[in-house]
C-alpha cells in the first residue's frame, strides 16, 4: 500500500499549534476524528499512548511517527504535522521534532501500518527529502513530495530489477550489533552498494539501537533466494525456517558483502530449522555463545556510560574521595547503589534472555546480582547468565511433558519458581567461591604489574581496542578494563581507552594532513572523527577501515598499541570507564596522558599518510 493511498489533504496539518508532545498527540487525534478516520477517539487516542508507553515513537532527525493498531479506527489512514518550531517529543536522539506522521491502523489491518511504517522510515532518513517536506507551505506539497518519493524508488527498483546481471529471486538480509550505533548501518549499506554494483535485488533488515526498520514480510521471506543474516547479537531467527540462511558476524557484512551476496545468489548455505530443530544449522556454538554474551554486554553498556559519567562528574566535584553534597549525590546514583549496581545483573540476565528467550531473564538476573554481592564481579555475572540460560532450558524439555492444560502456569510459575531457585543454589554453593578467589588473585596480579609487565599489558589493551573496533576483541579488552575498576584498579582501564580514541583521531588527522591520499567524502567524515574519537566512539574508524581494511587496520592497531603502552609506562589511572577527553582532568596526570594519546593518534596517521596510494583524479 502507498503512503499516499492512506494520506490525504484532510488529514493534514501544515501549521502545528502544539509545544509539547501530548499537545501534538491531541492535535493529531482530532484531525483523524474530524476526517472521519476513527470510530472512537478516545480509545484511539488510548492506544497511541499506550505504544507511547512502550518506547517514544520520536526516532531522531526530527521525526516522530506516532501509530497505533485498534478496532477504534474506522478507516486506516495517516496524519501528517509539521511544526517549524519543533517539540520536544521525548526523540532518541533528544533533539525537536518537526515531522509527524500519526498511523491510524484497523484492528483486521494484518500489521499493513508496520510496512507503512518501515517505508515512512527509509525514506525520512533521506535528509533531502526531510528538506522537501519542511518547506511544504500547502497539503498539496506534501501530497506531491511524497507521492515523487515512492515514484523514485520504484523507479530505482525497476532498474535494479532490469539488471541483466539480476538473480531470478531477491536477496534479503538482516544487520545487527550489540549497541547499534554504527556495524549495523555499515553493515547494511555494504551490502546494499555492493548489491547494486552486482545487479542483485537486495532488501535490508536493520536492527538497530532504534529498532528494527525496514523490516522483512512473511511475503518476502517466502519469495526469497536466501537470507543473510550478519548479526553480533539476537535477532528473531524463526520465521526463516525452511529457507538458505547464511549467519556471520556483523563485522562480514562491513568487510565481505561480495563473498556473501555470491554465496547467496548461489544458495551456499543449510536450510534453517526453527528452534527445538535437531537439524545443523551453518551457526557454530561459538557464534551462538558470543551472540549471547554481546546481547548481555550491548545492554549492560547504558548502565557503564550513564553511571560511569555520573562517577566522572562526581569526582570532578569531589576529588578522588568524590567528597560534598553534590559529588556524594552523584556518585550515590551512579555509583555502586546507583548504575554500576546494576552492571552485573544486567549482563547476566539478557545473556540468560538469550539464551532462553523471557523465561530466563529472572534466573539470570538472580544469578547475576548474586554473583555481584558475592564479589564474583564480571566474571560471576557471566557464569550467571549462561548458567540461567541453559537451566531454562533444560526445564523447558523437562516440563515438554506436562498436560497441555498446565502450559499457561509454565512462564509465571514453574520457570521462575525452578530457575531462579536451581541458578541461585548452584551460584551460592558452586560457583561464588571459586570465582572470588581467581577475582581476588586477578587483582592482585594487576596491582602487582609494574615496569615492562604493565607496559606489555597497556600495549596488548590498547591494540585490541582498534582490532575490530567495536568488535568482540574491542569489547572484550574494554569488559577487562571494567573488570580492573570494580577491583579499585585505574590503570588498564586508562589504556583501554587511550586505545579506543585512537583510531578516529588518527584517520581524522591523516585525512587533514594527507589530503591527496583520500577522497573528497572521506575528508569530510574525517572531520567528525575528530569529535568521535574526542568522545571514545572507536567505530568512527569502521568506513575507512571497510574501504581499506589492511592499511588503516594495521596504521590503527600500532597507534593504539603504542598510546596504551605510553599510559601504563607514564602510570596514568582512570577512575572513569567512559567519557573520552571529557573525563582526562580525573586522571593522575592529564597532560601525560593527553601526550600518550596524541602520539599514537600521529603514529597512526603517518602510517596512513605514507601507506595509502594517492586518490586518482579525475
Amino acid at each position: 500500500m502507498k503512503i499516499t493511498e492512506l494520506l490525504k489533504k484532510d488529514t493534514i496539518i501544515i501549521d502545528l499549534k502544539a509545544t509539547s508532545k501530548f499537545e501534538a498527540i491531541d492535535e493529531l487525534v482530532n484531525k483523524l476524528a474530524s476526517s472521519g478516520r476513527l470510530n472512537d477517539k478516545a480509545k484511539y487516542k488510548e492506544a497511541i499512548l499506550m505504544r507511547e508507553s512502550q518506547s517514544t515513537t520520536g526516532i531522531g532527525e526530527g521525526i516522530a511517527i506516532p501509530h497505533a493498531k485498534t478496532a477504534a479506527v474506522k478507516t486506516p489512514a495517516i496524519c501528517f504535522g509539521k511544526s517549524e518550531a519543533g517539540i520536544d517529543y521525548d526523540a532518541l536522539d533528544g533533539q525537536p521534532s518537526h515531522l509527524f506522521f500519526m498511523i491510524a491502523a484497523s484492528e483486521g489491518a494484518n500489521n499493513a501500518h508496520l510496512e507503512t511504517l518501515s517505508r515512512l522510515s527509509t525514506f525520512l532518513m533521506d535528509t533531502a527529502f526531510r528538506t522537501k517536506l519542511l518547506s511544504a507551505k500547502t497539503p498539496d506539497d506534501v501530497i506531491r513530495f511524497i507521492d515523487a518519493k515512492e515514484k523514485q524508488v520504484e523507479e530505482e527498483e525497476k532498474l535494479e530489477r532490469g539488471n541483466e546481471m539480476a538473480t531470478k529471486g531477491k536477496i534479503l538480509a538482516v544487520t545487527a550489533c550489540p549497541t547499534g550505533i554504527a556495524h549495523t548501518y555499515m553493515a547494511a549499506d555494504a551490502l546494499k552498494n555492493k548489491a547494486k554494483e552486482m545487479g542483485i535485488e537486495i532488501k535490508v533488515e536493520t536492527n538497530g539501537s532504534t529498532g528494527v526498520k525496514n523490516k522483512l514480510t512473511d511475503e518476502e521471506i517466502r519469495d526469497a533466494v536466501a537470507i543473510i543474516v550478519a548479526a553480533d547479537k539476537k535477532v528473531d531467527m524463526d520465521r526463516f525456517a525452511g529457507k538458505h540462511v547464511i549467519e556471520v558476524p556483523v563485522a562480514a557484512g562491513i568487510r565481505k558483502p561480495e563473498e556473501l551476496l555470491n554465496r547467496a545468489v548461489s544458495q551456499d548455505a543449510p536450510l534453517y530449522k526453527a528452534s527445538g530443530s535437531s537439524e545443523k544449522t551453518e551457526k557454530s556454538a561459538g557464534t551462538g555463545i558470543y551472540k549471547h554474551l554481546m546481547n548481555g554486554v550491548s545492554n549492560m553498556l547504558p548502565f557503564v556510560v550513564g553511571g560511569g559519567i555520573l562517577i566522572a562528574l562526581a569526582f570532578a566535584f569531589g576529588g578522588i574521595h568524590a567528597e560534598g553534597p553534590i559529588a556524594s549525590t552523584l556518585m550515590k546514583i551512579g555509583g555502586g547503589t546507583g548504575a554500576f549496581f546494576f552492571i552485573v545483573p544486567v549482563l547476566a540476565g539478557f545473556i540468560a534472555s538469550s539464551i532462553a528467550d523471557r523465561p530466563g531473564f529472572a534466573p539470570g538476573m538472580v544469578g547475576g546480582y548474586l554473583a555481584a554481592q558475592a564479589g564474583a564481579g564480571f566474571l560471576g555475572g557471566l557464569i550467571a547468565g549462561f548458567l540461567a540460560g541453559y537451566v531454562v532450558l533444560g526445564l523447558k524439555k523437562a516440563f515438554s511433558g506436562l498436560p497441555q492444560q498446565l502450559e499457561g502456569i509454565k512462564p509465571v510459575l514453574l520457570y521462575p519458581l525452578f530457575g531462579v531457585m536451581i541458578t541461585g543454589l548452584i551460584m551460592v554453593l558452586v560457583i561464588n567461591d571459586p570465582v572470588v578467589f581467581i577475582n581476588k588473585s586477578l587483582t592482585g596480579w594487576l596491582n602487582g604489574l609494574s615496569g615492562t609487565n604493565a607496559i606489555l599489558l597497556g600495549l596488548l589493551l590498547g591494540g585490541m581496542m582498534a582490532v575490530d573496533m567495536g568488535g568482540p576483541i574491542n569489547k572484550a579488552a574494554f569488559t577487562f578494563g571494567l573488570a580492573a575498576i570494580a577491583s579499585n584498579n585505574f590503570g588498564p582501564h586508562a589504556a583501554v581507552m587511550a586505545g579506543g580514541m585512537v583510531p578516529p583521531l588518527g584517520i581524522a588527522l591523516a585525512t587533514t594532513f594527507f589530503k591527496n591520499k583520500f577522497t573528497a567524502a572521506e575528508r569530510e567524515s574525517g572531520l567528525t572523527n575528530y569529535i568521535m574519537g574526542a568522545s571514545f566512539i572507536t567505530e568512527g574508524a569502521i568506513p575507512f577501515a571497510a574501504a581499506d581494511p589492511v592499511r588503516v587496520i594495521a596504521s590503527c592497531i600500532v597507534g593504539s598499541a603504542l598510546a596504551g603502552a605510553l599510559t601504563e609506562a607514564f602510570g596514568i589511572t582512570l577512575p572513569a570507564p567512559h567519557g573520552g577527553i571529557f573525563v582526562i582532568p580525573l586522571v593522575n596526570n592529564p597532560l601525560l596522558y593527553l601526550v600518550a594519546i596524541l602520539i599514537g593518534s600521529a603514529v597512526t596517521a603517518i602510517m596512513l599518510g605514507i601507506w595509502k596510494k594517492p586518490v586518482e583524479k579525475l
